[in-house]
């Protein structure tokens, strides 16, 4: 990623990828922008028809889980918390600690954009509090509370001897 864009406050998809572990069909942030470090993000998901859990969650009238847009809020928070203190991956892992004050105002479905917005309320070393509302066509679709803080990944335990 050029400097230009990490000034511009811009997160692509690649540099998502490198900083959160998770993957499909878990990875639910797809970019973000307006990352202003130790303070704020935005994060973007596209919701498509293709999502693994619209089959169930209804198929005749699919509706995206409410608790996998607060996992999408998480994410976006994860994701300003590995950039802001340059977590590595590797060994190390950012993890959700708690969540109060979940409200749900608004269905997300296929084809519509979350766009949630993050803000710090308190960040103690490793562990950060958030505040996230998710937005859906400029309408508030979900709000809560929430925190996180980073966990060195343990060594893998070694294997038997041949």
């Amino acid at each position: 990623m050029s400097d230009t864009t990490a000034v511009e406050g811009k997160i692509d998809y690649a540099e998502v990828m490198r900083r959160l572990p998770h993957r499909y069909p878990f990875l639910l942030v797809d970019k973000a922008e307006d990352f202003v470090p130790a303070t704020s993000i935005v994060g973007i998901k596209n919701v498509t028809h293709n999502e693994p859990f619209f089959p169930g969650h209804f198929p005749i009238d699919p509706v995206m889980p409410g608790v996998l847009i607060v996992e999408a809020m998480a994410q976006t928070g994860a994701l300003l918390m590995s950039k802001t203190l340059d977590v590595a991956v590797a060994d190390k892992v950012i993890m959700f600690m708690s969540i109060d004050g979940v409200r749900f105002r608004k269905p997300a479905r296929p084809g519509d954009q979350l766009r949630m917005e993050v803000k710090v309320i308190r960040a103690r070393g490793d562990a950060y509090k958030f505040r996230g509302e998710t937005f859906i066509d400029g309408k508030l679709a979900a709000e809560a509370e929430f925190m996180a803080m980073v966990v060195t990944v343990p060594a893998p335990a070694p294997g038997p001897e041949a």
